[in-house]
């Protein structure tokens, strides 16, 4: 099952459960909470749920607060006027004035430094805010959601979450469940998923094989539907330079063109301590074929490795790969 403008696959019970809420709670202006592990689509739900409410045709703009250098939180939320510190030559708006009556979402709140989620708390409390080295108070119309992973009642007990932000954004909880706990949609998300695969990689007969099949519904997925995709994604691309262009028959995935880890969970899967290589054997094997299949771009290459251009580069060097 799908709905909206955005497709949300719902074929588990659990998945269909949140669906229902997520649809009940898009039409509230209330301050949303949306919790789950890493790579369960948090932010895909959020985005939905604007897409369902009322707000749909406003802006949407999402703030990574994890990314966002402590001395730079403020003026990214609230903005600032010109002269308000070094460097401000101009006035610049901030998100929260930015989203207009749209939606604002806080990705990994938790993120956010004790100055910063004390200037939230108000903001959340009055619905009103100044930029930084101005007098004018500025109304908040956006519906604000705010996305973690972090056990945020846990955080608050350690002393590194306000406790008082925390009943602020608590209002309305929905929680993402692991894609281990929601079994029946992993197939119909990898379809999906590999559906966007294809496109972008020149596969449009790509499949997976029934065997295929099989390993991704056993694996119980730690890195959920992000792991998903960059396991489908590394499929495709090994598949394709084992395959060779313009080869003849079927064009399947099949286990062997994914990782050790996800074929250990094949039915009948051999002992994963038989016929081991070195780490550096494999390493060096998967980063020249990634390699090979991007054209060696680097970046791209990075993405679907899982690791930082910084990293590739010096395991690139390390391995003498040109």
């Amino acid at each position: 099952m799908t709905t909206g403008r955005l497709p949300w696959i719902a074929e588990d019970p659990a998945s269909a459960r949140l669906l229902e809420l997520a649809e009940k709670v898009a039409v509230a202006p209330t301050t949303l909470l949306i919790t789950g592990e890493s790579g369960t689509g948090k932010d895909h739900l959020a985005r939905l749920i604007h897409e369902l409410g009322p707000r749909r045709d406003a802006p949407y703009l999402k703030i990574d607060c994890a990314s966002l250098p402590p001395q730079l939180v403020e003026s990214e939320l609230f903005g600032h006027e010109r002269g308000a510190f070094t460097g401000a030559v101009e006035r610049k708006l901030g998100r929260f004035e930015l989203g207009g009556n749209g939606t604002i979402v806080l990705d990994e709140v938790a993120a956010l430094s004790p100055n910063a989620q004390s200037k939230l708390l108000r903001v959340l409390q009055e619905r009103a805010f100044e930029r930084l080295g101005g007098t004018e108070t500025l109304r908040i119309e956006a519906r604000v959601m705010a996305l973690t992973n972090v056990d945020l009642p846990a955080a608050v007990k350690a002393g590194s979450f306000r406790e008082d932000l925390y009943f602020r954004l608590n209002v309305l909880t929905l929680t993402v469940p692991p894609l281990r706990d929601r079994r029946a949609d992993i197939l119909p998300l990898a379809e999906h998923l590999l559906g966007a695969l294809r496109a972008a990689h020149g596969r449009p007969h790509a499949q997976l094989g029934e065997s295929a099949r099989r390993m991704l519904a056993a694996y119980a997925w730690p890195g959920n539907v992000r792991e998903l995709r960059n396991a489908l994604e590394r499929a495709v691309v090994f598949s394709s330079v084992a395959r060779g262009a313009g080869s003849p028959g079927p064009d399947l995935l099949e286990p062997e063109n994914f990782a050790e880890n996800v074929r250990a969970a094949a039915p009948g899967a051999a002992s994963p301590v038989a016929g081991l290589r070195s780490l550096e054997d494999v390493e060096r094997e998967v980063i020249a074929a990634t390699l090979e299949a991007t054209h060696y771009q680097i970046s791209r290459s990075a993405e679907i490795l899982g690791i930082s251009r910084k990293t590739l580069l010096e395991k690139r060097k390390k391995y003498g790969l040109r």
